[in-house]
């Protein structure tokens, strides 16, 4: 088994209106989440970023300025559920945080096998509808990062 690196990273996805995209995972049914995923061996932040939002939404980041890395981190304990995709005795993950503003509520092409449904919501409602603590906290911290005109 190749086993999982404890770093991931998480890519809030919003709008100018600072609307909010939730993704409703497949192994956890509803637990609401946003783009997330481990990085690869070899995998910079930044490419670990494009490639999860790529993956889980179908979103090109490319197409919309480019994924923002908002310097901010998280560690936390890993979920038990969880932990047997990760070497023996690992039990915390460091998660980067990063944005993408879109110009609109777009359309989501879901990764069928991670991902059940989409949903997007005004921040504070994203926020309290998320399941992991961090997601919560780097969505309340979306107005601090949001892009300006």
């Amino acid at each position: 088994m190749r086993y999982k690196q404890p770093v991931s990273v998480l890519v809030i996805v919003y709008t100018p209106d600072l609307d909010v995209l939730l993704i409703e995972r497949a192994d956890y049914a509803d637990h609401w989440q946003s783009v997330t995923g481990s990085v690869e061996i070899g995998e910079t932040l930044h490419d670990a970023a494009v490639r999860e939002l790529a993956e889980e939404t179908g979103i090109d980041a490319a197409a919309y300025g480019g994924v923002s890395d908002w310097n901010l981190s998280n560690v936390f304990e890993i979920f038990p559920q969880w932990r047997h995709r990760y070497p023996p005795g690992t039990t915390q993950n460091t998660e980067h945080v990063f944005g993408l503003e879109v110009p609109a509520r777009i359309p989501i092409a879901l990764a069928p096998r991670e991902h059940l449904r989409h949903q997007w919501l005004p921040w504070p409602e994203a926020a309290a509808r998320c399941f992991s603590w961090s997601n919560r906290a780097a969505i309340e911290a979306l107005p601090r990062y949001a892009r300006k005109p």
